[in-house]
């Protein structure tokens, strides 16, 4: 059907910054298995999801996990229902310069985020946020980027955050770093250049600038 969209045969959540993948079992025989430390088959019973889990959790020395099935949705809803799931929303903003604005944060470089808000839309939440943690007072929304998965633990549950990212721009050059939220910086920066330097940066948001760079020839 035309205008439909594509539904997705893949989820790469991250766990532990390391890679669990999620694949359709048809998909999957395409992808290199050298990549990852183990390739199982989804046995259809989700309390065996928690191996892998646990696996990912305590170890940082992993590559990562492929798990695979024939259905590929029912996977994804077995997995998460080991989670309480968090969404929030974000963006890549870049300025007239092809700068991108970073955050420091926690001992992390990132882009600008946060929660959705009861009632708000992922677009309203995005800007929302963004224009609070950097001090912007206009944005520019654009197109959706890809969703980003990662997990973290908090008084002995485990959470799942979805962020969805859009593409943002802005002319304003100077910042204002949030401080209540624990942002001590917010700057512009060449991405290409930037990355080089090797910046404390969670891997899931170094794919996505990956992918932000390629999609807009910026190194």
């Amino acid at each position: 059907m035309v205008g439909r969209k594509k539904q997705a045969r893949m989820y790469k959540i991250y766990v532990n910054d390391r890679p669990l993948l999620l694949a359709d079992s048809a998909e999957a025989e395409a992808l290199d298995p050298a990549s990852f430390e183990l390739v199982a088959r989804y046995p259809g019973k989700a309390k065996f999801l928690l191996n892998y889990i646990d696996l990912l959790e305590k170890a940082r020395h992993h590559k990562g996990v492929l798990l695979h099935w024939e259905n590929l949705e029912e996977l994804k809803k077995d997995l998460f229902h080991h989670f309480k799931l968090e969404e929030a929303a974000g963006g890549i903003v870049q300025n007239p310069h092809r700068q991108v604005l970073f955050i420091f944060r926690r001992g992390f470089w990132d882009l600008p985020k946060g929660k959705i808000d009861p009632g708000e839309t992922r677009r309203e939440a995005a800007v929302r946020e963004v224009m609070e943690e950097t001090g912007l007072r206009e944005v520019q929304l654009g197109d959706p980027l890809p969703t980003t998965y990662h997990t973290y633990r908090q008084a002995n549950r485990r959470y799942l955050k979805i962020t969805y990212w859009y593409r943002m721009f802005a002319d304003q050059q100077e910042l204002v770093p949030e401080a209540g939220e624990q942002i001590e910086k917010a700057e512009w920066h060449e991405p290409a250049s930037f990355i080089r330097q090797a910046p404390r940066m969670h891997r899931n948001i170094l794919e996505l600038l990956a992918f932000y760079r390629q999609q807009n020839d910026l190194g």
